[in-house]
């Protein structure tokens, strides 16, 4: 703001007047001696400027009888617009936007963007109609009115890149060229898209084909009819799915064991069980019978020394069996890969008695009996406990037997089989004792079944142990470790057991019965000789269930009482 002001001599008073400051008075004693010069006034900065013709003469007022342009600068209240947002009863500015004033203390209020009118009343800003003063607000094509602003679109077929400052042109068509290539294209897409979805419908036909057919050939039906008919319900058949996902698609790191049978996975099924999945390798398509009645077999069997079916899986060409899982491993590496860990007499017997009585079992206590055929350290298994687990019995009734393939089959079981079934070609039960009485010079020896001693030439394990029993040098075979006095009259009573097993006439064999009942009564003498020899060699991997039952069965015998029975007696 600016002030004028003059001073005459006749004038007794006058007052200065500065931006900011109310009027509070101007004297003039009378209008007689009015001169220019006591004319005050207040307008915009920089609009007036003095000239000394306004002096000689008196139509200021006429020249400006419309008034001056004035410009107030004024404020609300004194404080800032944080200090004012804190008492809103007061606060002038809670229906637009406050800004703090640059002037003086105290804040100003304002309309938003795109609205106007007075700030200060309850809804008094309103929203600017951009598009009804197209001179302001320039849209060069359709425009539409929203809060605060306003939008502005070409029409249809027309184009531009900012249509509120630039013209909306229309669009150059597509050539007739790239119409035919872009449609091509999509034809294209879209006959493969087709052609591919053909191809998958008739894939998933043809599994769902190939599945079934797999599940009946390999007696899937008459599998699923037994066991409802019997109400089994200790064996589950499970899909390919099932153990595709359990294996990750048989994935060859999740492998367990690779045999001469089938390679073994070990995984956690959904149900949080721990199992052992065997996949075959050689099945043949007119076994389905004799596979469905042994799978329901072997589900029926319950001992602690079998290790246990839980289901089967007929979708593949080959069937998956799966098992309870076995965590120490297998017998052979606890005899042969231990590093010469010492391994107690008392904990080789119990191991041979279990094997034994679950052999003995399948042999004479299951409906209908069973031959293993394929007894062998390899599928004895041991749980945590060490305590043995027979597996992989009847495996011989899922592979092809005509000659060619036998021979490849059996070169993984070469030194256990029985030479009789060499001959006939027929497994029994006595074929059983035989390559159990293998695993028994194992046990004592600590010798594989076909073993190089000093030579290039792999010797027979068996052959070795009946030429030193004949010649009466038991002692230069067994295994060092064993070779205690209170050990040797035990030791010579299990050597004349497993001679008896190695004969090479079936029919004068003992029994797996006969077998496990004799070392039963080795094994209670050995343990009550052993406690008031060496008691802490007893207790080594042996569990305490096991060392109290043989102790009770036992009682104090002496070895003449308990083993007076003839040798020969199982012939």
């Amino acid at each position: 703001m600016a002030l004028a002001a003059a001073r005459q001599p006749s004038l007794r008073s006058w007052t200065v007047l500065r931006p900011g400051r109310p009027i509070s008075s101007i004297y003039r004693p009378s209008y007689e001696n009015y001169s220019p010069c006591t004319s005050a006034f207040i307008a915009e900065q920089d609009w007036f400027y003095f000239n000394k013709s306004e002096l000689g003469n008196y139509t200021f007022g006429d020249k400006y009888k419309d008034g001056v342009p004035l410009v107030l600068d004024w404020v609300a209240g004194n404080q800032t617009c944080e200090e004012a947002k804190r008492n809103l009863s007061s606060y002038a500015c809670r229906n637009s936007d406050c800004i703090d004033s640059t002037s003086a203390p105290g804040y100003i209020c304002k309309c938003a963007t795109g609205f106007q009118g007075n700030p200060y009343l309850p809804h008094g800003c309103k929203d600017i109609d951009e598009c009804s003063s197209p001179n302001l607000y320039t849209c060069h094509g359709t425009c539409r009115n929203t809060p605060g602003n306003y939008s502005c679109s070409c029409p249809k077929g027309q184009s531009s890149k900012d249509p509120k400052s630039e013209r909306c042109v229309r669009d150059q068509g597509i050539p007739t060229s790239t119409k035919i290539v872009i449609g091509s294209g999509v034809g294209l897409v879209l006959f493969i898209s087709c052609i591919f979805c053909i191809i998958l419908t008739f894939q998933k036909r043809k599994l769902l084909r190939e599945k079934d057919k797999f599940f009946q050939q390999n007696g899937g039906l008459r599998l699923y009819e037994e066991i409802r008919s019997k109400q089994i319900d200790t064996v589950k058949i499970y899909t390919k799915e099932d153990l595709e996902k359990a294996t990750y698609n048989f994935d060859k790191n999740r492998e367990l064991g690779r045999g001469g049978h089938g390679t073994v996975y070990k995984r956690n099924l959904d149900d949080g069980r721990e199992v052992a999945i065997k996949r075959s390798k050689v099945v043949t398509e007119d076994q389905s019978e004799e596979f469905v009645r042994e799978m329901i077999i072997l589900s029926q069997i319950n001992h602690k020394n079998i290790v246990r079916l839980l289901g089967c899986c007929l979708e593949v060409e080959i069937p998956m069996l799966v098992y309870e899982f076995i965590p120490n491993g297998i017998l052979f590496d606890f005899i042969h890969d231990n590093d010469g860990t010492l391994i107690p007499m008392i904990t080789r017997i119990r191991i041979a008695r279990e094997s034994a009585e679950a052999l003995a079992y399948l042999h004479s206590s299951a409906s209908p009996p069973i031959v293993h055929g394929d007894v062998k350290s390899l599928n004895i298994l041991l749980d945590h406990n060490y305590v043995p687990k027979v597996s992989d019995f009847g495996a011989s009734r899922m592979m092809s037997i005509d000659e060619t393939q036998f021979i490849t089959m059996v070169q993984g079981t070469l030194g256990y089989l029985d030479p009789e079934y060499l001959l006939v070609r027929q497994l029994t039960a006595k074929s059983d004792v035989y390559s159990f009485g293998v695993v028994l010079v194992e046990l004592i020896t600590r010798k594989k079944a076909i073993y190089y001693d000093g030579s290039s030439q792999g010797k027979a394990l068996a052959s070795s142990f009946i030429e030193a029993m004949n010649d009466s040098r038991l002692e230069e075979i067994l295994d060092d470790q064993i070779m205690r006095k209170e050990n040797m009259d035990v030791i010579q009573e299990i050597a004349e057991i497993t001679k008896e097993c190695l004969n090479m006439k079936g029919d004068e064999r003992p029994t797996m019965r006969e077998v496990a009942e004799k070392l039963h009564m080795l094994g209670g003498f050995l343990q009550v000789s052993s406690t008031h020899h060496a008691p802490e060699e007893c207790e080594a991997l042996l569990g305490e269930s096991s060392m109290r039952s043989t102790l009770d069965s036992v009682g104090h015998h002496s070895l003449e009482t308990k083993l007076g029975f003839d040798v020969k007696a199982g012939r």
